[in-house]
C-alpha cells in the first residue's frame, strides 16, 4: 500500500503549470485574473520609471533655462505653441494669461496675478493627473489580490476534500494533488500583491516629490512676476 502511494505520487506534476492544468477551472481562471494582473502590474512599474526619469531631466533642463538670465518673454516665444514638458506647459500657462491680462496702454487689468495662479495651478493638476495616471491599479492590485488568491484557494480545498469524498480515500496521494492545487492560487495572489503595494507606495512618494518641484517653480514665477507687477508702482 505504501509504495502504492509513492508511485502515485510520482506520476502527479508537481510543477506551476502542472498544477494549473490539473485545478479546476475556477480556480484556473483565479490563476489567470492574478497573472494579468502581475503582468500589467508590472507594465505600469516600468512605464511610470520611465516617464518619472523622463520628467526629472525636463525639470532639471527646464530650470537651467529659465534662470539662465534669458528674458522670460524670449524663453516664452522659444518654447512656442506647442510645449514639450510639463514644466514647460505649466510655464507657457502663466505666461499666456499674463500677456491676456496686459492692456494696450501696457497697465495690467486688475487681479491679473491671481489668474496666473489659477492658470498655473490648471496646469499643475493636468499634468499630475497624467503622472499619478495608472497608479490607482496598482493600489488595487496590492489590496485585492490576496484576497482572489485566497478564494482560489478555498475553492480548491473544497474541490479537494469533494475528490476525497468521492474516492473514500484519505492517504497523501490522493490529498496533496488538490492542496497543492490551492496553495499555488494564495502563492500567485502575493506575488501580484507584494511588488505592486511596494511599488505603489515608491512611486506615488515620487510622483508626490515631482509634483511639489513643479508647485515650487509656479511659486518662484508668481512671485517674480509679483515683482514686476510691484516696481512700477514704486
Amino acid at each position: 500500500m505504501k509504495m502504492e502511494t509513492i508511485q502515485a505520487g510520482e506520476a502527479i506534476d508537481f510543477s506551476a503549470v502542472g498544477l494549473f492544468l490539473q485545478s479546476s477551472l475556477t480556480v484556473q481562471v483565479v490563476m489567470i485574473i492574478l497573472l494579468l494582473a502581475s503582468f500589467w502590474a508590472w507594465a505600469i512599474i516600468i512605464q511610470k520609471y520611465l516617464v518619472f526619469a523622463r520628467a526629472r531631466r525636463d525639470m532639471a533642463a527646464f530650470d537651467r533655462a529659465f534662470w539662465s538670465g534669458e528674458p522670460l518673454d524670449d524663453l516664452f516665444d522659444r518654447i512656442g505653441d506647442r510645449p514639450r514638458s510639463a514644466p514647460e506647459r505649466i510655464f507657457a500657462a502663466g505666461m499666456t494669461e499674463w500677456n491676456r491680462s496686459q492692456r494696450d496702454s501696457g497697465d495690467l487689468i486688475p487681479g491679473s496675478l491671481a489668474r496666473i495662479d489659477r492658470a498655473m495651478n490648471i496646469a499643475i493638476q493636468r499634468e499630475e493627473a497624467r503622472l499619478f495616471k495608472g497608479l490607482s491599479f496598482l493600489a488595487t492590485v496590492g489590496s485585492t489580490s490576496p484576497f482572489i488568491g485566497l478564494f482560489g484557494t478555498v475553492w480548491g480545498i473544497k474541490t479537494a476534500f469533494e475528490g476525497i469524498a468521492l474516492s473514500q480515500d484519505t492517504s497523501l496521494a490522493v490529498v496533496a494533488p488538490g492542496i497543492a492545487e490551492a496553495l499555488l492560487a494564495t502563492a500567485l495572489g502575493l506575488v501580484a500583491a507584494i511588488p505592486a503595494v511596494i511599488f505603489y507606495n515608491k512611486l506615488s512618494g515620487d510622483a508626490d516629490r515631482i509634483t511639489g518641484n513643479w508647485e515650487n517653480f509656479a511659486d518662484e514665477f508668481a512671485s517674480l512676476l509679483s515683482r514686476q507687477i510691484e516696481e512700477p508702482a514704486a
